[in-house]
């Protein structure tokens, strides 16, 4: 089996690749700036900048998906590779946002996937889509890691105070079902909510990562007027601030039941918040 990895070097990447390896799948990975000296590395990137490809038995990618569904829409590959790609909840969770480019987002999310599926359709390729909650683990995200940082730097750790409930989901645990996606029948044509194996309050999630950054900290609970008049302040909040109390959570049911795959709690320590290498 030889797959195309796009995204490798993301938080899911980092991952995904051993696992590929530990099967002994050829890879072909995906930069605009591949490291020298690994043959598995080859120059190019979405949705443009795409090289020559050899007959590919998989592509998964955890890249931007409106520039994998305009690439794929607008290339003929050789054979008919099974595609599984990553989305967002986003695509629904921010679908009516007070805030216009989130509702733009959501659409934009959509609209890709609208377009992977149905480009895959009319080529006789295989699609599987993955849609997760937040994501942390490698840390590389860019809403938990830095507020997890920043605590442990400035000794002070602020966090929103909300009723909404909370999932967020481990990069390595996307990256088990996208290779269990790989040889499963039962998951082409399917597209998986991903989250966690822990719902709780937004102000619950905010409290473990306090306890998990390793350092001595003073909670400062912020309450929602506050939140409020932040957000009036800086409108670039807004969106966030508003889902506080909303529930932004995923069913896990088909995952476990045609995958196997079963995402582990949310227990958070030092090590989650520290980037590889």
């Amino acid at each position: 089996m030889t797959v195309l990895v796009i995204g490798a070097s993301s938080q899911i990447g980092h991952f995904l690749l051993p696992r590929l390896r530990d099967a002994g799948i050829d890879m072909l990975l995906l930069s605009r700036n591949p490291p020298t000296g690994d043959p598995s590395w080859i120059r190019g990137g979405l949705p443009d900048a795409m090289p020559e490809l050899p007959r590919l038995d998989a592509i998964l990618c955890t890249g931007p998906l409106n520039w994998l569904a305009a690439w794929l829409s607008a290339t003929h590959l050789k054979g008919h590779p099974h595609v599984i790609a990553t989305s967002s909840m986003s695509a629904e969770t921010k679908r009516h946002s007070d805030v216009p480019a989130e509702r733009e987002l959501a659409q934009v999310l959509r609209d890709a996937e609208t377009l992977l599926t149905a480009t895959c359709a009319s080529r006789g390729m295989p699609w599987t889509v993955f849609r997760p909650t937040l994501v942390y683990g490698a840390g590389m995200d860019r809403s938990l890691t830095p507020m997890a940082r920043d605590g442990a730097r400035r000794r002070i750790f602020p966090f929103p105070m909300g009723k909404g409930r909370r999932q967020p989901v481990h990069a390595d645990d996307i990256a088990q079902a996208m290779f269990a996606a790989l040889g499963c029948a039962r998951a082409r044509g399917h597209m998986f909510p991903i989250g966690g194996g822990d719902r709780f309050t937004a102000t619950e999630m905010f409290r473990r990562v306090r306890r998990s950054v390793g350092a001595m900290t003073l909670p400062l609970p912020l309450p929602r007027v506050v939140l409020g008049l932040a957000a009036l302040a800086s409108p670039r909040i807004k969106g966030s601030v508003g889902r506080l109390d909303s529930d932004l959570i995923a069913d896990n049911t088909d995952l476990e039941n045609l995958l196997g795959v079963h995402p582990r709690p949310f227990r958070p320590d030092p090590s989650t918040w520290r980037r590889p290498g």
